[in-house]
């Protein structure tokens, strides 16, 4: 099992010194996320910085850019870090990609999957020189010139993880991707029963199987070295997990869990602005569900515990030195990697 991180965006010399004491530490990559600034720029300081640490995105929004656009990005990365990149995408939600990038928004699944498709025939251009022919259902990509051909590079192979909750997307990555990004709110059984099956369907398309993907998640965790410590990471636990479930795309993980009444409740208390009442709203043991409970020194191990031969690559729902009430990160590396 691999031991990842988050990585937050910073000014560029706080994301270099960070991303040079991740490598020290001992963790294998690092992964930025898409929220209040862009996923690709902290990854371009964490790669010059560096020289073992792998870097990717978890996620960038697939279709708030063209795919051109974005192989064009994925390709500088990989050949700036020399090798390190892994291009984590997902599809995000309607509203956001209709009302927020003024994208359009339609049948995700299959537009996402002929995305990646596009995206890595234009990568075939760039490596091989290969003529422009790809014409998808909503992609193509059918012209270029030397002028804007990046060319080749020594590591030509980009890792393509695809993220996803319910059965239609995660078939998806199963049939195009290298690699699944589960989201932070799921549960052991809900990956067994649910995602690896979708998984294995769409796999099979490919002619594979889900082991042929490898499976990265952020966990929840709440921790501290006292009671207040945890008690306030509990809090801010149920308070992501509450703005999650109020989300009709994460309604799946609720509803496997007994909990389908409580998506809509929290949906409810979302569109009334009610955010304290829907922090208390998640049962106490759907948090057990989704969240490692425990003291600090104990994290790593129960993280081995619970997902050994369930995911390939495992973090924590947090940045070192960001929010949360987490100091044990090298015991945290040493557990995962003994």
């Amino acid at each position: 099992m691999k031991i990842d991180t988050l990585l937050a965006a910073a000014a560029p010399a706080d994301v270099a010194a960070q991303a040079r004491e991740l490598e020290a530490q001992g963790f294998d990559c690092a992964w930025t996320f898409e929220a209040r600034s862009d996923a690709f720029l902290p990854l371009a300081h964490a790669a010059a910085a560096t020289s073992r640490l792998g870097i990717g995105t978890n996620i960038a929004v697939a279709f708030a850019r063209s795919p051109f656009s974005m192989a064009q990005i994925a390709w500088d990365l990989q050949r700036d870090s020399g090798g390190r990149m892994r291009l984590g995408l997902g599809t995000q939600v309607r509203a956001h990609i209709e009302r927020r990038f003024s994208m359009p928004f339609d049948h995700p699944a299959a537009r996402v999957t002929d995305y990646i498709r596009c995206v890595r025939a234009i990568w075939d251009t760039f490596q091989n020189g290969t003529r422009p022919g790809y014409e998808g259902p909503f992609y193509r990509f059918k012209v270029i010139n030397d002028f804007f051909n990046a060319g080749p590079i020594d590591h030509p192979h980009i890792p393509i993880y695809l993220a996803g909750v319910n059965e239609r997307m995660c078939q998806a990555a199963g049939e195009v991707a290298d690699g699944f990004h589960v989201h932070p709110m799921h549960s052991v059984g809900y990956l067994k029963d649910v995602v690896r099956p979708a998984l294995d369907a769409g796999a099979r398309k490919a002619g594979r199987t889900a082991a042929d993907l490898e499976l990265y998640s952020p966990v929840f965790v709440i921790t501290g070295e006292t009671q207040g410590e945890m008690d306030e990471m509990e809090r801010m636990v149920r308070r992501q997990v509450s703005f999650y479930g109020s989300t009709p795309s994460y309604a799946a993980v609720l509803e496997y869990h007994g909990h389908g009444a409580l998506a809509r409740q929290l949906n409810g208390l979302m569109r009334e602005g009610k955010m304290a009442e829907m922090a208390a709203a998640i049962p106490a043991d759907f948090l057990e569900h989704v969240a490692i409970i425990d003291k600090p020194g104990a994290v790593g191990q129960r993280l081995r515990e619970r997902y050994d031969g369930v995911l390939d690559r495992v973090s924590l729902y947090m940045t070192m030195g960001g929010e949360g009430n987490f100091s044990r990160w090298s015991e945290l590396v040493q557990a995962i990697h003994a």
